[in-house]
């Protein structure tokens, strides 16, 4: 009893001091939510659409006018320009007017007419990494629909019954199915990452800046005699109160998008709650391990900052981990967002038992553990160190 009422009164005298200090309200609260709505409708479509391409067309026949209204037809190109040269084409492309333009020269349909396999060419850029891909595969996808044409045509004009043509032009047919994610929408996939990963950046900022603004003024032996200096007491007091907030907060943010939006999660309630928890305790965890490191609250929130943002590119939500290079695919499992994302995969979208996913299970505990090594660095910064600006 005597610990519980030492951890209630901590928890009130940090709750306090949350109250009085702004910048916990807006990066536990104003942030967040304004972090979730900017996400959500950003990529409220799912994909990027009408992306605009040029075309360069010198044939300027009924067979290439049909080429232009069928990629300007599709879902993620608008034909927005049309060239009157390559150089033109190549120069909007560079100023980033367009992603990509297709040149169908002179003679084209004259060629197809005759059999002689005209060749029309198309160029995008990859400077905007999903821009780039998707304005490729629609002028790919449209060059196939094209010559595909044309040899229906020359079949059926030999007399070629409509199941001969179909197993000429397409002798294996292709039957496709996007597990986990059936509309490709990059909202399920991205969202989920990135708004979860800014997230525990806050959350490992905020616990290395709470312990370091009780070394700046010097209300850390306050803090620990509340406690009696049993420091794990301390710590369980002051941030009980982090976490209830950021539970709330993250809770909140999985409602809107599972319940509100209807992100697929074949996952249950409890598979939610508890990848939650350990989010919120292993980002906890590691910004206390990292003041512990370096009791400077300017160092161990840089060391924070930095380990959570290229946990964002180290996790595998963008490019896979198995592409990566052997030394990188072996720091990738230092990161907590790595473990929480695999998590995700697992548990909530797929909805596969825990089990599963054992390793980052016991990784995202491990991280929470992390403060029990430097505690007594914690307790002997605030009951001796000063603290130099």
């Amino acid at each position: 009893m005597k610990y519980i009422s030492q951890i209630l009164d901590i928890a009130l005298r940090e709750l306090d001091m949350l109250r009085k200090n702004r910048i916990y309200g807006f990066c536990m609260l104003v942030f967040p939510f304004a972090l979730v709505l900017f996400f959500t409708t950003m990529l409220d479509e799912g994909v990027p659409k009408d992306l605009p391409i040029g075309v360069v067309d010198h044939d300027n026949s009924s067979m290439s006018r049909g080429l232009v209204r069928t990629l300007d037809a599709m879902q993620s190109s608008r034909v927005a320009y049309r060239f009157a040269s390559v150089t033109e084409a190549r120069n909007a492309m560079q100023e980033g007017k367009v992603y990509a333009y297709l040149y169908i020269p002179d003679g084209t349909a004259a060629k197809l007419l005759a059999g002689r396999r005209p060749k029309i060419s198309y160029y995008y850029t990859m400077t905007c990494l999903s821009a780039g891909s998707m304005a490729s595969k629609d002028l790919k996808t449209l060059s196939t629909l094209g010559s595909a044409a044309v040899g229906q045509a020359m079949l059926s004009a030999k007399g070629a019954t409509s199941r001969q043509i179909r197993a000429a032009l397409q002798p294996i047919a292709i039957d496709a199915h996007m597990i986990a994610n059936p509309y490709g929408s990059y909202n399920y996939t991205l969202t989920t990452v990135f708004v979860p990963g800014i997230l525990m950046l806050f959350m490992a900022l905020l616990s290395a800046y709470s312990v370091g603004m009780e070394l700046k003024f010097e209300t850390g032996k306050d803090w620990l005699a509340r406690a009696d200096n049993k420091i794990v007491v301390a710590i369980l007091g002051k941030y009980i109160v982090h976490a209830m907030v950021f539970a709330l907060v993250i809770f909140l943010y999985q409602f809107y998008i599972f319940y509100v939006l209807h992100f697929p999660h074949l996952g249950g309630v409890w598979s939610i709650v508890r990848l939650t928890f350990l989010q919120i305790l292993a980002s906890i965890g590691f910004g206390i391990f990292a003041f512990g490191l370096m009791p400077s609250m300017r160092m161990s929130m840089s060391i924070s900052s930095l380990w959570f943002v290229l946990g964002i590119s180290m996790c595998g939500s963008a490019f896979p981990v198995m592409g990566m290079d052997t030394p990188l695919q072996a720091m990738s499992w230092l990161f907590p967002l790595r473990h929480y994302w695999m998590m995700y995969q697992v548990t909530v979208l797929n909805g596969f038992p825990v089990i599963d996913a054992w390793f980052h299970h016991v990784a995202l505990i491990g991280f929470t553990l992390l403060p029990w090594f430097v505690l007594h660095k914690v307790k002997n910064a605030m009951l001796n160190y000063v603290y130099l600006s």
